[in-house]
């Protein structure tokens, strides 16, 4: 079975002096993004195909793996840890991961244990996510239309999405909405979503959808550039922009006339990599630098490898290498003169 090895066991340890991880740039390595696995339970056409092919199980890390390098950038600095997919609720034992995750949380060395979802779990999920010390989770909706979301997402449902958020809402569990803003599909319910959002007390961020992955349709097509989103909705709000730093790529606002917090993640209008502290970690164990990159080091290669498995020392050895790849920006570009995306994996594999 995939669970996480007996607890009770000796922790690993490391001969290694091990300082902060810290890039070429001077920016320290605070923040891991860990797809736990690239399956889903929706479709989403931004995302991936239909006829999706999946990872044999194999090459997936186990829970045990994938607490060993998290935990390992842990002890080499990082503050907040968020955990992603595919859809991270539908990976089995789930659950014990988190809660052997939220141990750094006890010990004052993990400041945030997060979770991004597309909600579809969440009212089977959420006060167990609360128990174990998780106090956010971000999760993906791009309409409040029933029939809409249906066509987004080609195997979702919104009722239960609705209801996954209320069950988050009622364990204890802050919101933020994150709504991937498609020219011609839902560019008419930005309005919409941010009164859902206040009546809720939910934050809302919108995003620009990212060359990753090959897709069914265009993302020419799909591309709305957040700027014009801006001008069009400071036509009937008062934006005030604020200095809020999460951690992530997000510019925020305050929507004056509603006290909302209003984020703008902007792959393309405008590059968010001056103060990049993320790396990501697949499902697989390979640990991207750069979202719109394809450097890549193979941790999985690292911790499978015999000999390796009674301390870190080769571990760390390979995250200081790793992070002295970690370039200054991406490469993103959504242009009809290619028809293939910049960066061939889809954002399931990478993690969301």
């Amino acid at each position: 079975m995939d669970q996480l090895a007996d607890l009770e066991q000796p922790p690993r340890v490391s001969r290694r002096i091990a300082p902060p991880l810290v890039d070429p740039f001077g920016r320290a390595i605070t923040y891991l993004r860990v797809s736990v696995t690239d399956r889903c339970d929706f479709r989403c056409v931004y995302c991936m195909s239909e006829a999706m092919t999946f990872l044999p199980k194999t090459e997936v890390l186990s829970l045990e793996e994938i607490d060993r390098i998290a935990s390992a950038f842990v002890r080499r600095g990082t503050r907040k840890l968020r955990l992603t997919g595919g859809e991270p609720l539908v990976r089995r034992g789930i659950l014990e991961l988190v809660r052997s995750l939220g141990r750094h949380l006890d010990t004052g060395r993990l400041d945030e244990l997060t979770l991004t979802t597309n909600g579809s779990q969440l009212a089977r999920f959420a006060a167990d996510l609360h128990a174990a010390g998780v106090r956010r989770v971000n999760v993906s909706l791009d309409t409040l239309d029933p029939d809409k979301f249906a066509a987004i997402t080609r195997w979702g449902r919104l009722p239960q999405v609705i209801d996954g958020i209320a069950a988050a809402s009622a364990a204890g569990l802050h919101v933020k909405l994150n709504m991937v803003a498609l020219a011609g599909v839902n560019d008419g319910e930005i309005d919409a979503m941010l009164a859902f959002a206040a009546r809720g007390g939910h934050d809302l961020t919108l995003i620009e959808t990212m060359p990753l992955g090959e897709i069914d349709g265009d993302r020419v097509d799909q591309y709305l550039p957040l700027s014009r989103v801006r001008a069009d909705l400071e036509r009937r709000w008062t934006l005030h922009d604020l200095p809020d730093a999460t951690g992530g790529p997000a510019r925020y606002v305050r929507i004056g006339e509603t006290g909302q917090r209003l984020g703008f993640i902007t792959p393309l209008t405008h590059n968010f990599c001056e103060s990049c502290n993320r790396v990501r970690l697949t499902a697989t164990g390979q640990l991207y630098m750069c979202l719109g990159q394809d450097d890549v080091a193979d941790l999985r290669a690292v911790i499978r490898t015999p000999g390796n498995g009674d301390d870190d020392d080769a571990l760390d050895l390979a995250l200081n290498e790793a992070i002295t790849r970690k370039p200054k920006g991406h490469d993103f570009v959504i242009d009809r003169r290619s028809a293939t995306p910049a960066v061939r994996r889809h954002m399931s594999v990478t993690g969301g």
